[in-house]
């Protein structure tokens, strides 16, 4: 078993670069969610937005299961939890890929979103997700350091996919809160909600990936064949989710 690259030279400008960038569009897309609010006089696409940054706060439990490692000399943390230092991106970046994303689909899903529509921003989620991150592996910010099949630049294949089909849980089990109350307490539970499908998709439909990867004796053949599984779930969580979406509704 490898060891993770506690050493490795972390370089400042691609940190630099995620963090005003991703910080930039975070407050871009909150202040869009917060128009929307006024319009619709309700909170839920700002709870929505901050969801995923309180929710990022977890992330240490994700690079655990995926052997994820942010480059540790010169970084600007938080906090570290199991050894790993938390990025003051992490927060901005999980606006950017997740909760920002959710807000475009969740208002689609209210004005009558297909099946192919859904499919598609599940393609346009994996697109984002491989972008940022190979954008962040290849610029020299992190690394996924287990022995993860289905390489692309560095990035785990399944990761994206995973990513791609927890965006596409949260968005529909936010929309069908929002559909459901308009209660300010109960929208609060977008923020136990965030997390609770980011996992459900990322450790549930990513099980298989994420023990092949911390056996004892890891095997490189038995990492593919898991990887492959769990790419297979996370796409019939999409699949799912197509057979869920409701009917439209004035807006």
């Amino acid at each position: 078993m490898p060891t993770a690259p506690y050493d490795h030279p972390l370089n400042l400008t691609t940190q630099a670069v995620l963090t005003y960038g991703s910080w930039a569009l975070t407050v871009v897309l909150l202040t869009i969610a917060v128009k929307k609010d006024v319009r619709y006089r309700s909170p839920f696409f700002t709870f929505l937005i901050l969801a995923g940054m309180v929710g990022a706060l977890a992330e240490p439990l994700y690079d655990v299961g995926f052997m994820l490692l942010f480059y540790v000399p010169g970084i600007w943390s938080t906090f570290s939890a199991f050894g790993i230092p938390q990025p003051v991106w992490a927060y901005s970046g999980y606006v950017v890929l997740y909760t920002g994303t959710a807000m475009f689909i969740c208002e689609q899903i209210r004005s009558g979103l297909t099946p192919r529509g859904l499919y598609a921003w599940a393609g346009i989620e994996l697109l984002m997700s491989m972008t940022f991150e190979i954008v962040g592996i290849q610029g020299g910010a992190y690394t996924y350091w287990g022995p993860h099949a289905f390489r692309i630049f560095d990035y785990p294949l399944a990761i994206g996919v995973l990513e791609s089909a927890q965006v596409i849980c949260f968005s529909l089990a936010a929309a069908e809160l929002r559909r459901r109350t308009s209660s300010t307490a109960a929208l609060l539970g977008l923020f136990a909600l965030f997390p609770c499908t980011f996992y459900l998709a990322n450790f549930g439909a990513g099980a298989p990936l994420i023990i092949s990867l911390h056996l004892d004796n890891p095997s490189p053949t038995l990492v593919t064949i898991c990887s492959a599984i769990s790419i297979f779930f996370a796409l019939l969580l999409i699949h799912g989710a197509t057979k869920l979406l409701p009917r439209p509704t004035a807006c």
